[in-house]
């Protein structure tokens, strides 16, 4: 049986595991922290979003960003500090304007087949994740801005997925608990909602009784290669040196991926965008009777919403560009309070608890799904803001290119 290293624990890389382990390889997966989904996969906006596949390169967003440069607050914020691998990743985000068109396509398609896969892999595993699946609204509050939706939704019905313009009667009608006024909506019935990081270790869970082997609290030091393989070398809990030879391996390490990329010869160019949200503990009735249950996506703040059972309600946004930095700040998360604040304004925010995490960007917005310079050597990483949208289409096709060739 061929041996395959899975370096990453989050949504992409258990998902990728089991992928393999349904192709009869046998299975390692690496992972510095001590369970699965405690990085990137932890506490995002909850949403398997087809609706939201359109990339975000085009001109309208670097005029933003310059703008958004100056409020604080912003939807977007970019730190001035000199960076070549921030300022010469812009640049390569700006050459692909031209793809626009064909990236989003090709994102949605991919998002579709995902959105299938992950909902019937936690049926044939029997795990639950807070699923939801009510749909989501897309808001908008101008007329400028329902008009670029519809030039999107030409794109999403491009690559396959409908959606249905709404005016603001219909969207309340919809969702009862939405207040403000608002130009017009897109309401998605296929798209969905649930908790990542239960969904991610209820498959990580599903991984280990088909046979994967979990080494947690290992921090994966350096990889050399071969000509049987790739060699992963770690150190484990307790500080000890271990290495492992393997026949093939696939770097699914979130914004780390650079990092090994650099190890083995490769140029991963993924940016660690970082991401807050904060999960609003629904603890009285009058906040569990004024949250929300349609998952919303706000275009103009750049935030979406889930509703994770009766008891929590997750709010997510912002994309800040500010490097390898994990730090919480009160002036991003202040703008998801008030913005429940504003729309719901019956949901006590007393209790609601932030978090932040890095998503790996690639300057395409296109995930890097292939093989690399050295035989053996893969990739499933740069998924950005859709990591667990489209994780499962990505998983089925690395194990498929390595079942072809290992």
């Amino acid at each position: 049986m061929k041996k395959i290293a899975v370096i990453g624990a989050g949504v992409t890389g258990v998902t990728t595991a089991y992928a393999l382990l349904n192709r009869g390889y046998d299975v390692s997966v690496f992972d510095q922290n001590r369970y699965a989904a405690m990085d990137t996969s932890f506490a995002n906006g909850g949403q398997l979003s087809a609706s939201n596949a359109e990339v975000w390169n085009q001109w309208s967003t670097v005029f933003k960003g310059m703008k958004w440069m100056l409020v604080r607050g912003a939807p977007l914020l970019v730190n001035p500090k000199p960076s070549w691998h921030k300022y010469s990743w812009m640049a390569e985000f700006m050459a692909n304007i031209p793809h626009y068109h064909r990236n989003t396509v090709d994102t949605v398609r991919m998002a579709i087949t995902a959105r299938e896969l992950l909902k019937s892999t936690a049926a044939n595993e029997g795990f639950t994740f807070d699923v939801e699946e009510r749909g989501i609204l897309h808001i908008y509050n101008t007329k400028k801005e329902y008009d670029h939706a519809t030039e999107v939704n030409a794109l999403l019905t491009e690559g396959g997925l409908n959606r249905e313009a709404m005016s603001p009667s219909e969207m309340k009608t919809l969702e009862p608990a939405l207040e403000g006024d608002f130009y017009g909506g897109y309401f998605t019935q296929s798209d969905m909602t649930g908790d990542i990081h239960r969904y991610s270790t209820g498959l990580s869970e599903a991984c280990k009784k088909k046979g994967a082997a979990f080494h947690f609290n290992s921090d994966v030091t350096h990889i050399t290669h071969t000509a049987q393989g790739p060699v992963v070398h770690w150190k484990d809990a307790k500080d000890a040196k271990n290495d492992n030879q393997f026949d093939g391996m696939v770097i699914c390490a979130g914004v780390g991926s650079r990092k090994f990329g650099k190890m083995l010869g490769d140029r991963v160019n993924v940016y660690p965008v970082k991401g807050y949200s904060i999960t609003v503990n629904l603890n009285d009735e009058t906040s569990r009777q004024a949250a929300p249950w349609i998952s919303l996506l706000d275009d103009e703040a750049k935030i979406v919403t889930s509703r994770l059972g009766p008891d929590r309600f997750r709010v997510a946004g912002t994309a800040e560009f500010n490097g390898y930095n994990w730090d919480i700040r009160d002036d991003r998360v202040r703008p998801l309070v008030k913005w429940v604040e504003q729309k719901f304004p019956n949901v006590e925010t007393e209790h609601a608890v932030p978090w932040a995490g890095l998503r790996p960007m690639m300057p395409n917005m296109v995930p890097m799904v292939k093989g690399g310079k050295r035989l053996g050597v893969y990739y499933n990483t740069g998924h950005g803001h859709l990591g667990w949208t489209l994780s499962a289409a990505t998983a089925e096709i690395i194990a498929e290119k390595i079942k072809e060739e290992i």
